[in-house]
């Protein structure tokens, strides 16, 4: 395999190790389909190319493009996974997943609930979201607080490459629904090659810098400049701890509350919009278990309470960043 070879002597991106994870995927379960807009070889493997090279390999029966239709992909993706396949759907961008909620949230996310468990829907729904891109509103918004919300779904965001090679096997594997969240900017940012066979478990976070003064949350396109602002820090003599959550939902509530007993300071960064965000159900749980320990409330960052602007100035005053997350944590330092 082309992409795997390359891995053993140079950088991937994303893109590369999301390629390298479904051609590992299909190699050992025939079972495993991917569809989606434009996926096949004849339309060049997706938008970004994630998908290049499997039609070829495995035969368009297996890897299909389909009509601009997201509710007919994942309708047909759970439809394939009831009767025992493992589908991977391509949703191009997060955005449109509106389209198709009516499936994922009502039909994805509730059969084995209402089946009593006998019957699993073992879909992934890859898609990709991000500003940064000039975009505009349409194309860039961050929903995973929406579908962490919804009983029955496992939301996954990476934040390098080997991460996503990692996890998207394991939501491969996994039997039930999962949204799969990719950033666009991170697409082509070079990586560390994945292991190959790694998985990397479901709702398990990854501690991926010690501190002891707070615990700063995040995961996918947060996760560099929370690591920029604890190198920062250091400099000050203020020790951040770093955890990228991986997994949204479940999330590892475990290592998330350990951590923040130990430094008793905690931040939650992410691109999503700051309210009603996944910062605030982590803050919330942090507030109900620690609180007597706590020595400054927690502090969320976010966007603000606006969809993503097209104008590149007021687009990048949109997207909160190293300074905006430093802030926070010095608030809680301050305190």
């Amino acid at each position: 395999m082309e992409n795997a070879a390359a891995s053993k002597s140079q950088k991937v991106n994303m893109i590369q190790a999301l390629n390298m994870a479904l051609h590992e995927a299909m190699e050992k379960d025939k079972n495993v389909i991917v569809f989606g807009e434009d996926v096949a070889d004849p339309e060049e493997g997706g938008i970004v190319g994630v998908t290049k090279g499997l039609s070829t390999k495995y035969g368009e029966l297996r890897v299909r493009s389909t009509p601009i239709s997201e509710q007919a992909i994942v309708g047909a993706a759970i439809g394939a996974g009831i009767v025992g396949m493992r589908p991977v759907a391509e949703i191009m961008l997060m955005n449109f997943t509106t389209v198709a909620m009516d499936m994922i949230v009502n039909h994805a996310a509730k059969l084995r609930f209402m089946s009593g468990g006998q019957t699993h829907v073992p879909i992934t729904i890859r898609t990709a979201t991000g500003s940064g891109l000039g975009v505009g509103g349409q194309h860039a918004d961050y929903y995973e607080a929406w579908f962490a919300h919804v009983p029955g779904l496992k939301v996954v965001m990476p934040s390098s490459p080997a991460e996503a090679y990692g996890l998207l096997l394991s939501c491969i594997e996994d039997d039930d629904p999962c949204i799969f969240v990719e950033n666009t900017l991170l697409y082509f940012a070079p990586g560390t090659p994945p292991v190959p066979g790694t998985r990397i478990p479901l709702g398990k976070a990854n501690v991926i810098r010690e501190g002891n003064d707070v615990t700063l949350i995040c995961y996918g396109p947060h996760v560099a400049p929370s690591l920029a602002v604890a190198d920062a820090l250091s400099q000050e003599n203020i020790s951040v701890e770093v955890i990228d959550l991986r997994t949204i939902a479940p999330w590892d509530k475990a290592t998330v509350l350990a951590s923040v007993a130990k430094t008793r300071r905690a931040v939650i960064t992410h691109e999503a919009v700051k309210p009603f965000g996944v910062g605030a159900e982590i803050s919330s749980v942090i507030h109900e278990e620690l609180f007597s320990q706590l020595k400054a409330p927690v502090q969320r960052v976010g966007a603000p309470y606006s969809p993503v602007p097209y104008s590149k100035p007021l687009e990048t005053a949109f997207m909160p960043g190293i300074e905006t997350i430093k802030a926070a944590v010095l608030k809680t330092i301050n305190r």
